[in-house]
This record gives structure tokens, C-alpha cells and sequence, in this order.
């Protein structure tokens, strides 16, 4: 049975200058493509509404970009935005697989949603052409409550009982340290690489702001597993304690670790 698409790119686009913000200083990692040599092809895993794409599309100046994500309701908005050059396909990026076909392997705030990093990024390494370059941003924010209330919520009942295993899990995210990042990127082989652990920092009119950033992103995973009523208790019960945690504030200035890294291939 397929799985509803809770992606909503209404409710996501809320807080899009502030999800803009990390991808731009991704943009900035990309080395500039060697003289007289042209990017030729690019790859965006998990491209969302398409915006993103396409802003990296003209940054590289890329022959042909493509921009892969498993939600039909944020590529219909992508489609929009197709050029003779770029263009959007449905598509499972945990699936993801190529032989040495691209320039640049971009990832903005999706490889969160993907087990195994080690062996995505084997794969990711792989669909590299000689002297390419792969470019993520992952979420790091698991521990804080935003994220941590929502995943313990999740194990209480009547949710734990309603959702799949593979919804529940073992933790929150599979989004590694950046030093271990570092170090798989070194053993894969690349030539040379930029990591960091990055906090943005985001005013909000209020705490239960945080409510509307996570039910556009984190809370889909539950959304999906749960039927709309038990949905609508699961939020209300997030929001209840989010504000008894963070406190009821106007503004609240939320906090957002991201690891941004950059690596080339010989």
C-alpha cells in the first residue's frame, strides 16, 4: 500500500527565508568548475518545491539539473519551474543509485530522512564523475525538544501502538556527528573537503511557532501513521509540552544545528 504524502508545501514555504538560509551558505561550499571545463550534470536529492533547485541550476550554470523527491505534491509545484535544462522526477532518494554520471551531487535537508549515511554516501561517492562534488546539508538538531518531545511523544500511547515500527525506531535521526562525517568522506576517498556544524538562529513570533516549523518537516513522519484524529492529539499534546519545556515566549528565538559539508573527488 502506498503511504499518503503528508508533504504540504504551504505549510513547509511558512518559514522558507529561514530554510533558504542554509542552502545559500551550501551554495557557497561549490569550488567554481575548472577553466574550460563546463558542469555538465547535477543532481538534486530530495528538491522539495524546486525553488532550491533551481537557484543551483543557474548558480553552477549547469548544462542539466535534475531534482529528484518521493512527494507528488511538492513536484507539482517543482514542475513549474522545468527549463529546457532542468527538470523534476518522483523518486526515492533513499533508493538512489548512478555510475559516474554527475558533476555535483547536492543534498539540501533531506539525507535526515535516509538510513545508513555510511553506505548512502558510499553510493553518493559512486554516482560521481572524476573530480565531482557532493554537497549536503543535514539537519543536526535531534536533541533539541522540537525534535526530542516529538520522538518521545511518539513512544507514548495511544501513538506507539499506532504507529509502524519503521516510524517509530531506535532514534530520532540517523544524521551522524560532522567528525564522523570527516572521516567517512576521507576513507571514500575524496581529495579534499569542507565540514562544519553550523547553529542558525531563527526569531519566531512565539514558541508555538515551533509547532508550525515542525509540522511542515519533523511531525510528517508521524502524520503519516497516524489517522487524523489521533493526528490532531499527537500535535496537541506536542504543544502542550513544547510550551511547558521552552516556555511560553513572544518573540522565541529558536536554535537549528545543520552539518554542511563539501567534498571533491580526485
Amino acid at each position: 500500500m502506498t503511504e499518503p504524502d503528508t508533504w504540504n508545501p504551504a505549510q513547509y514555504g511558512k518559514f522558507g527565508a529561514e530554510r533558504a538560509r542554509p542552502f545559500e551558505d551550501l551554495l557557497a561550499l561549490i569550488e567554481p568548475a575548472p577553466t574550460g571545463r563546463p558542469v555538465e550534470r547535477v543532481v538534486d536529492l530530495g528538491c522539495g518545491t524546486g525553488a532550491l533547485t533551481a537557484r543551483l541550476h543557474a548558480h553552477l550554470g549547469a548544462a542539466t539539473t535534475v531534482g529528484i523527491d518521493s512527494s507528488a505534491a511538492m513536484l507539482e509545484q517543482a514542475r513549474a519551474l522545468e527549463t529546457a535544462g532542468l527538470r523534476f522526477e518522483l523518486g526515492d532518494i533513499a533508493g538512489f543509485e548512478a555510475a559516474h554520471e554527475f558533476d555535483v551531487v547536492c543534498s539540501n535537508a533531506a539525507l535526515h530522512w535516509v538510513p545508513d549515511h555510511p553506505g548512502l554516501l558510499r553510493r553518493l561517492r559512486d554516482a560521481l564523475r572524476p573530480g565531482g562534488q557532493l554537497v549536503v546539508q543535514v539537519p543536526a538538531n535531534g536533541d533539541h525538544p522540537s525534535h526530542a518531545l516529538a520522538f518521545e511523544i511518539a513512544h507514548e500511547p495511544p501513538f506507539r501502538d499506532a504507529l509502524p515500527d519503521d516510524q517509530l525506531g531506535d532514534q530520532a535521526t540517523p544524521v551522524l556527528p560532522p567528525e564522523a562525517y570527516a572521516t567517512l568522506l576521507d576513507e571514500l576517498g575524496f581529495a579534499d573537503q569542507h565540514v562544519r556544524l553550523q547553529v542558525y538562529g531563527h526569531h519566531l513570533a512565539s514558541t508555538a511557532g515551533v509547532v508550525e516549523w515542525t509540522k511542515g518537516t519533523t511531525l510528517t513522519r508521524y502524520e503519516r501513521g497516524l489517522s487524523p484524529e489521533l493526528y490532531g492529539q499527537f500535535v496537541d499534546r506536542y504543544r502542550g509540552r513544547l510550551l511547558e519545556v521552552l516556555g511560553d515566549r513572544s518573540p522565541y528565538f529558536y536554535t537549528f544545528k545543520r552539518v554542511l559539508f563539501r567534498a571533491r573527488l580526485s
